[in-house]
């Protein structure tokens, strides 16, 4: 991890702008605290007994992503990734998944998010949250979507650190 490939918030953003730019940012630090790992380190977990690995962390922010973008604002009864309910735990279930596997799957529903606030006509657009059962605004979903990764990429700090020795950023 001697090259970072993010990019930082604007300065003078507007709020959009702002919002998406952080929303990036902490996107690009998960697979960044994922690179150059075998599929057998990205397994590794923290200390019993933790199921958390940094596999499951991007198996679980794919859960993330759908159930707040797709699920809240184009098809509430959409399946969860790896779940037959809402259980976000169930990523954390990584035994039988690989790289490719959670990786396809994260990039996809990113896309998915990156779509559906690229597409709303403003950050006030309402959408309904199946899990909360209440209407939540695009504004709210990107600042938990946010909050979501600043989390879990502290997470996955510890992680990286544990795998190799590898800190920072």
């Amino acid at each position: 991890m001697t090259t970072d490939p993010r990019t930082g918030p604007p300065p003078f953003g507007d709020e959009r702008e702002t919002l998406r730019a952080c929303l990036e940012y902490h996107r690009t630090t998960l697979a960044m605290k994922c690179a150059g790992l075998t599929d057998e380190e990205l397994r590794q977990r923290s200390m019993p007994p933790s199921t958390l690995s940094l596999l499951a962390l991007v198996r679980h922010m794919a859960e993330v992503e759908r159930a707040w973008f797709r699920r809240t604002f184009e098809d509430g009864r959409a399946p969860m990734v790896w779940s037959d309910s809402v259980d976000f735990q169930a990523a954390y279930d990584d035994s039988g998944s690989d790289r490719a596997e959670a990786f396809r799957a994260w990039e996809a529903e990113v896309g998915t998010s990156r779509r559906i606030e690229r597409e709303a006509p403003s950050l006030d657009v309402a959408g309904f949250q199946p899990r909360g059962e209440k209407e939540v605004s695009l504004r709210m979903v990107l600042l938990h979507v946010l909050l979501e990764y600043a989390r879990h990429n502290g997470h996955a700090d510890l992680l990286r650190e544990g795998v190799d020795g590898v800190t920072g950023a």
